[in-house]
């Protein structure tokens, strides 16, 4: 099988379930940047401490069903064969944010992305979430999405962010502090 197949040379793409749309529309929009999403976590997973690494895994195959959802028109859902993320995927999110709040000193005043690689790619990946957030919540004005997605990408830049302090705390990197300024 080619990798490539010239049916998108038009500006279409295929949904699930074959109905071919054009490519810049809000599904595609939306799924496109939650695949962003996904492969700025595979970059941040091959420099961060190896149990972010292990739950970046985890979250790539969450992506992965979250856009396989956002990809299929709503009259095709469910999809046989592939369970839809619920309620217990955002929890769990929850609790890794409580996990890597907990050691870290409380933020007193906004930090600016930065200190170890790992904790930038993660900020990387958290500002793309956000975008991908935004692009479903575009989608949601338009077409039906289900609550549940919009609240797993609100909790994975949140987990995205503490994760990004906690790598700078284990990696003793000191935050980057942002201070305003009156600039001229």
């Amino acid at each position: 099988m080619k990798l490539y197949t010239r049916s998108g040379d038009d500006g279409t793409t295929g949904l699930f379930g074959g109905k071919r749309v054009l490519k810049n529309i809000a599904r595609v929009q939306a799924y496109g940047e939650v695949d962003e999403t996904n492969a700025l976590l595979g970059w941040a997973a091959v420099v961060c401490q190896p149990l972010l690494a292990e739950r970046i895994k985890r979250l790539q195959d969450q992506l992965f069903t979250l856009g396989t959802e956002l990809a299929t028109p709503p009259e095709n859902l469910p999809i046989q064969g592939i369970v839809p993320l619920a309620d217990a995927q955002v929890t769990e999110l929850e609790q890794w944010i409580d996990e890597a709040t907990d050691p870290v000193p409380p933020l007193r005043q906004f930090i600016l992305p930065g200190g170890a690689e790992s904790s930038a790619r993660l900020q990387v990946a958290r500002a793309v979430s956000r975008r991908a957030e935004r692009g479903v919540v575009a989608l949601a004005q338009v077409e039906p999405v289900r609550a549940i997605v919009i609240h797993y990408l609100n909790r994975l830049s949140d987990l995205l962010f503490a994760w990004a302090r906690w790598e700078n705390w284990k990696l003793q990197q000191p935050e980057i502090l942002w201070t305003p300024r009156n600039h001229p």
